[in-house]
């Protein structure tokens, strides 16, 4: 199935006082990039992150944020008294007249130390990681769905404009062998002309030999099979898992055989023809740069 290397989604999952909260944003890069972005506490879970995303994505540039909250505990917090008695003391000394009432302490229990945060001391990482991967599961699943649901206009589209180049083959291999009667015919007149104004004289088989050059130089068979070659590889490597980078090179082959069908074929015709099928070309590379 084709996917789209651009996409988002989002999971929150309650694990008793553990709440995590995951966002996940995907663009296009031609190798896999993964940003994580996680809360204070949790930064050794980052390895794992990643090992988790290299499992799920080949290509891209993934932007991860990872929010854990955890419900406050008595003994999360403790108040440091040998600071707080310091404090006081210095109070003392500073303002002998100054009351210890309950304001004052109120606002002393805010200066550094008094009040020791011990929430991220008692994190255990590892045995929270499953409640974390729960998320992280639930967002990628909502990310795959969008990234199919592109994937799948992206090969609709992609179809449609290989059909487009089929369709401008098909009136080129058409047009291909009248090309040398064309030419031999515009030779014939041109010569016909130089015989009554000039009086100059050609042997016939000067003029055979000339078209027969002419039809060599111009011949694109080749060409035109290899680019319907290169069609029928594009569809099957769009049935592919991760198909992005073999699909860019074939659509390298299909331009390089479309300029040389261009530059041989001197018929005015096949060069419109050539201007679809560049066109339709230009199409799907842009939009092949989305293809994981």
């Amino acid at each position: 199935m084709l996917l789209s290397m651009t996409g988002f989604g989002e999971a929150h999952h309650q694990d008793g006082p553990l709440s995590v909260a995951v966002e996940v944003r995907s663009i296009n890069n031609r190798h896999l990039k993964v940003s994580t972005r996680i809360g204070e506490g949790y930064a050794a879970l980052e390895p794992e992150v990643e090992s988790y995303v290299r499992q799920k994505v080949r290509r891209g540039t993934l932007q991860i944020s990872i929010r854990v909250v955890r419900a406050h505990r008595p003994e999360d917090y403790q108040i440091n008294a040998a600071v707080l008695a310091s404090y006081v003391a210095q109070l003392g000394q500073a303002i002998p007249e100054a009351m210890i009432d309950g304001a004052t302490l109120g606002a002393l229990v805010t200066l550094p130390g008094v009040v020791e945060d011990n929430s991220t001391a008692a994190i255990d990482v590892e045995a929270e990681w499953p409640i974390v991967r729960h998320a992280l599961d639930a967002a990628f699943l909502r990310l795959g769905t969008m990234r199919e649901q592109e994937g799948r206009a992206m090969e609709a589209d992609l179809k449609a404009n290989c059909d487009a180049i089929a369709a401008a083959l098909d009136l080129i291999e058409r047009r291909a062998p009248l090309v040398g009667d064309s030419y031999r015919d515009r030779l014939t007149e041109r010569v016909r002309k130089l015989l009554s104004e000039q009086g100059v004289t050609v042997d016939p088989a000067d003029m055979i030999r000339e078209v027969s050059i002419f039809a060599d130089r111009a011949d694109i068979s080749e060409e035109t099979v290899r680019l319907r070659s290169h069609l029928d590889q594009f569809a099957a490597a769009l049935k592919e898992d991760s198909p992005g980078r073999k699909l860019e090179f074939v659509v390298q082959e299909m331009f390089r055989e479309a300029n040389t069908i261009g530059s041989k074929a001197n018929d005015v015709e096949i060069s419109r023809q050539v201007i679809e099928i560049k066109t339709a070309i230009e199409r799907i590379r842009e939009m092949i740069q989305n293809v994981e």
